[in-house]
């Protein structure tokens, strides 16, 4: 399988649809206005850019935003849709890609730093990002918190959704902090499966990789609404900041 095969035309084909509930107002509107008001008068970065969920609607509030996406076939959808186009988007390994300019945030929605299945990767990721922020910009990464406390004592398997047609189980290696998400659906009659590896990866482990890459944390919330960061959080929402030149 390529690199982009996880998100491949079939899986592009139907992204959109796949998750109708992230495309809901209700679940955009909050991220895109925090992105905006961190980008201010500068320009955005989306990693993993896809099909624009994000980067479309912070666009149309003026904020200038770039991409990089390993998926063409992803990236072909987002310049089918108004206004993507308009979008620069550069092809590759959003750990490692380069893209011209500088930024005043930089972001990773929806778990995607978890697409990155090793560490040496993800802090290869700030590192990137880093290099491409400008002195006080920030670094925005959405991703959950580790499951773990649902898992009985020598299981390895966690399901997180389920209903008549279609479950969705996650397998975790906890040595080498590895999840394999299942997805599993009845289709025609016939059962299809889908499986897609990651790398889970702890909030104060995402502290150290940002420090490595020169960045303090500034700010994290348990949502796009600014909510408290408690110990029942499933997910936070981290922004790290690179110093700016008087420091």
């Amino acid at each position: 399988m390529s690199e982009d095969g996880y998100f491949d035309e079939p899986v592009a084909a139907t992204y959109d649809e796949s998750s109708p509930e992230m495309f809901d107002p209700s679940s955009v509107e909050p991220v895109v206005a925090v992105l905006a008001e961190l980008a201010g008068d500068g320009r955005a970065l989306e990693l993993g850019i896809g099909t624009g969920r994000i980067a479309l609607p912070l666009a149309q509030r003026g904020v200038p935003v770039a991409g990089i996406d390993m998926s063409a076939a992803m990236v072909a959808r987002l310049r089918a849709k108004p206004g993507g186009e308009d979008i620069d988007v550069t092809i590759g390994d959003f750990a490692t890609t380069t893209v011209d300019g500088s930024f005043s945030v930089a972001y990773l929605v929806f778990n995607t730093i978890n697409n990155l299945t090793t560490q040496s990767a993800q802090v290869a990721c700030f590192r990137n990002v880093a290099a491409h922020l400008e002195p006080g910009g920030c670094f925005v990464i959405e991703v959950g918190v580790p499951e773990l406390r649902r898992l009985p004592p020598g299981e390895i398997y966690h399901v997180f959704s389920g209903s008549g047609d279609g479950w969705g189980i996650d397998e975790y290696d906890v040595a080498t902090q590895g999840l394999i998400s299942h997805h599993l659906e009845t289709v025609d009659g016939k059962l299809e499966r889908f499986s897609v590896p990651f790398r889970y990866v702890w909030p104060a482990e995402l502290d150290l990789m940002a420090e490595l890459a020169g960045m303090t944390l500034r700010e994290r919330w348990a949502g796009w609404k600014r909510e408290p960061f408690t110990n029942e959080s499933r997910q936070h929402v981290s922004v790290w900041e690179k110093p700016d030149a008087s420091s």
